[in-house]
């Protein structure tokens, strides 16, 4: 593997990061304070789960664009460090209750369901918010630790209290992308009592072509790593790219698969990417399904499903690398013929 050295679109704005680290750093006991007040847990929490470059992002710009449920914002993500005081300010700017004669309305965009290796255009795009994740999880070479670990070192609490909070403002489940954790599940499961495991899962041998394209995209070649460092990372960073990313795809849907195998079934939902692109609504009634068993809401209070009827897949070959075949026969090898 080489350095990650992003390409010049992907790089990081230094001064917007030293702004927002000073911004939290004010708002910081504001946040504390609205967290006590709002942290019962009264509705619940839906983690986006499954390999990178899998349908994550469409699916949450789906989901987020149905208004089912809140989720983090390229607006609420500039307040990682004081997502409380983030949510009251976006109600302020976006919510039409607060809409005073029309004074501020450049906010309201809609969903276009575009994204570059999973960033959104818009204030009010879903953002994968992992800022507000590593303010709690203590990984360092890794992104994933021994779940004896984590429970000791990581400040699993205070993220339960301020997701809760964040449903509360809002009034809604609140959603999110939950990759960082695909490895360690059952410690977040265990934090709430209302909770809906959704797994992402597409074809792997697009799955697999979709991750190497991401890698050329992000560092201008197919050799350096891309997307969280799984617990398999150091060996598998050290094979020839087409191998590293199929055994990345396998090992995390082998985590996931594991992780929520012992969860209830109102408390999970598999989603088939090239299936969920055909009929999205039957996916919308799965999760309102669920909703309803851990919710005192009734199924008709719920928002009517008024979003598209289908998405067009992305499974077609453009990779010059390797070849589709090359991809299957490889897959194929390290899964036992899955």
């Amino acid at each position: 593997m080489v350095d990650e050295k992003r390409a010049a679109e992907f790089s990081r704005n230094d001064g917007l990061e030293q702004l927002l680290i000073e911004l939290a750093e004010r708002l910081t006991p504001a946040n504390y304070q609205l967290t006590s007040e709002l942290c019962t847990e009264n509705l619940p929490k839906i983690f986006i789960v499954g390999p990178l470059r899998s349908g994550t992002t469409l699916f949450m710009q789906w989901l987020a664009a149905t208004g089912l449920v809140a989720y983090p914002t390229n607006l609420l993500s500039r307040f990682y460090g004081a997502p409380l005081v983030g949510a009251k300010i976006q109600q302020l700017l976006t919510d039409p209750r607060y809409n005073f004669r029309n004074e501020i309305l450049d906010f309201k965009s809609e969903i276009n369901f575009r994204s570059d290796n999973g960033k959104t255009k818009g204030a009010l795009a879903p953002n994968e918010f992992w800022y507000f994740w590593r303010r709690f999880l203590p990984f360092n070479e890794l992104d994933y630790m021994p779940s004896p670990q984590l429970q000791k070192e990581a400040n699993l609490t205070e993220l339960r209290d301020e997701l809760n909070a964040l449903a509360n403002v809002f009034e809604k489940p609140f959603a999110m992308k939950a990759m960082i954790m695909n490895q360690n599940i059952p410690d977040l499961a265990e934090q709430f009592e209302k909770t809906l495991f959704i797994w992402i899962r597409r074809d792997p041998v697009f799955n697999i072509q979709s991750a190497l394209e991401a890698r050329k995209r992000q560092y201008g070649d197919i050799n350096t790593w891309y997307s969280f460092k799984i617990k398999e990372y150091p060996e598998l960073r050290k094979l020839d790219p087409l191998e590293s990313v199929a055994r990345q795809v396998l090992s995390i849907n082998r985590s996931v698969e594991q992780g929520i195998r012992d969860l209830p079934a109102h408390k999970k939902l598999i989603v088939q990417y090239e299936d969920f692109c055909q009929r999205p609504q039957n996916y919308f009634d799965q999760i309102i399904a669920r909703l309803v068993r851990q919710t005192d809401i009734n199924e008709s209070e719920f928002p009517a499903y008024s979003e598209v009827e289908s998405f067009s897949n992305s499974n077609v070959w453009r990779l010059r690398d390797y070849s589709e075949a090359d991809a299957k026969r490889v897959y194929e090898e390290i899964s036992g013929g899955a």
